[in-house]
């Protein structure tokens, strides 16, 4: 269930591992800035900001992240390429973790993404997102190419047929058109509401087994899209909700994970850090191995634990012989 006999391919991001066996890297958390009712933006016409505030998240991701193990990122929502601009200014001035843009319309994302190549920074860039909607996606792919740009996020989703199967082949349909030919593609397989996320977590562990590419999904869009868990239980149930399916998410075949609204990291980070210890015991039990990498959340929190588990193996083990 946890080891795949198809090599697991494994990216680098700006110095963050990506993908891999599961329990081999801990799931990356991509954060969401600027979005739609987030509470730092004051103009989005003007793209003015509570520029203090911003900080004070970014810092608290970074400190979570150095704290859990947990690598990260954040994607900045923008309208217009001008917009864009002004956050991602704004952003590498301010930390060296890598980040990405999301914009819908395509046209304007390929501005952005040239503001991007102009500054030269395309290796702490993610691409967010080469989808089974655009129209032109080997035309797409040449003119990234043309900017230099290394790291993709392939997004998998079929209208006609939403089962996991429906991921894989629309991703095999968008590879077969050039969108596999990066130095780092990473698989969006989609996730449309809270149940559904499950059909997200299979066609992660399909397209890891036939494939061996890195997979994860915006698991938020099934937390925050309920919004009538916010009237069945209070906020304090939905923050519940909203840990839990994203710490099971991450545990279920998951490279990545756009957990949503930088400001959810405090109660996000401490779940899949959870999560990823209980990942880590069960990988043992498959495998008799845990992951010799100093920055698990296991490793951190729980050095003991580790210890006594692979004597008591050992000794098992000449016991047989």
């Amino acid at each position: 269930m946890f080891r795949f006999k198809t090599e697991q391919k494994i990216f680098d991001i700006a110095g963050i591992e990506i993908g891999g066996q599961p329990g081999e890297n801990v799931p990356m958390m991509i954060a969401s800035m600027f979005h739609n009712k987030d509470k730092i933006l004051k103009d989005r016409k003007t793209a003015k900001f509570d520029r203090n505030r911003a900080v004070e998240l970014i810092r608290k991701q970074e400190e979570l992240s150095r704290s859990t193990g947990i690598p990260a990122m954040v994607a900045m929502v923008a309208n217009t390429p001008e917009e864009a601009r002004v956050y991602i200014d704004f952003y590498l001035e301010t930390t060296d973790m890598p980040f990405g843009i999301d914009m819908w319309v395509a046209e304007k994302r390929a501005k952005a993404t040239e503001y991007v190549a102009k500054l030269g920074v395309q290796d702490k860039f993610l691409y967010n997102s080469i989808t089974p909607w655009d129209r032109d996606i080997k035309g797409q792919v040449e003119r990234l190419k043309d900017l230099g740009i290394r790291h993709v996020v392939v997004q998998a989703f079929d209208d006609r047929d939403q089962t996991p199967a429906g991921r894989l082949k629309s991703l095999e349909a968008m590879l077969s058109q050039g969108a596999g030919s990066f130095d780092t593609v990473i698989v969006d397989t989609s996730v449309m509401n809270l149940p559904s996320t499950s059909f997200s977590l299979l066609a992660n562990r399909l397209i890891k087994e036939k494939l061996g590419l890195p997979c994860g999904g915006a698991y938020s869009n099934g937390t925050h899209m309920w919004k009538e868990s916010k009237v069945l239980w209070g906020l304090d149930g939905f923050r519940a909700m909203d840990a839990v399916a994203q710490g099971m998410s991450s545990v279920l075949w998951s490279d990545f994970n756009f957990y949503g609204p930088i400001v959810t990291a405090p109660r996000i980070f401490p779940a899949v850090a959870t999560a990823h210890i209980l990942l880590s015991t069960l990988v043992y039990d498959e495998t008799h191995e845990i992951a010799d990498k100093d920055f698990l959340p296991i490793r951190k929190y729980f050095p003991d634990f580790i210890e006594k588990v692979i004597e008591g193996g050992a000794r098992k083990k000449k016991v047989a012989k």
